[in-house]
């Protein structure tokens, strides 16, 4: 359950975020209904989460294992739902979408996937636990500007992560709406 409220009086920037919000995912997102109590934050949130959408140089594959990695060893329902769905939508192999939990046992994974899957988890760690073996394996498959963007993803998800676990949202159901047959 929320920590904070997610019901606000109703005024024209609600109308405005929840009708974007509808029509690009569906429904309302709990985190920016929790940002709208600090316009502040919700404009800077808005605005980092736009400049982040126009990374490119990092396939969505790997893009989706590092976010939900950290998304998984931190435990926030949330982002492990949205990301299900955002990625599922990006065609991201469902398969691999739902074995991140089990990443070092799972058979779906590719050497740079489950690379990625590690780094997302050392970087997540407190303190975080990256070796140079690990980077040297990420560099045989990654260029300077492809490691920089991943590097970057997982702290964002770790930040995002955080405040979502903190403020108690849950899983808004995100998963459940992408086809059965996946």
């Amino acid at each position: 359950m929320a920590r904070i409220p997610l019901e606000h009086t109703p005024g024209l920037l609600l109308k405005i975020m929840a009708g974007y919000s509808r029509r690009k995912y569906g429904e309302v997102l709990d985190p920016g209904l929790a940002m709208l109590h600090n316009r502040r934050v919700l404009f800077a949130w808005l605005r980092h989460e736009s400049a982040i959408a126009r990374f490119k140089t990092v396939p969505p594959t790997l893009k989706a294992l590092a976010v939900m990695g950290a998304a998984t060893t931190i435990g926030c329902s949330w982002c492990l739902d949205f990301g299900y769905w955002e990625y599922h939508h990006q065609g991201v192999a469902p398969a691999k979408l739902r074995a991140v939990p089990e990443w070092r046992t799972s058979t779906v994974y590719t050497p740079l996937e489950r690379a990625v899957l590690e780094y997302a988890e050392a970087m997540t760690a407190t303190p975080p636990c990256v070796s140079d073996e690990l980077v040297d394996r990420l560099k045989q498959h990654l260029d300077h500007a492809q490691l920089a963007e991943l590097t970057y993803l997982i702290a964002v998800e770790n930040q995002r992560s955080r405040v979502n676990a903190a403020m108690g949202l849950d899983s808004q159901g995100f998963k459940e709406t992408c086809s059965i047959g996946d």
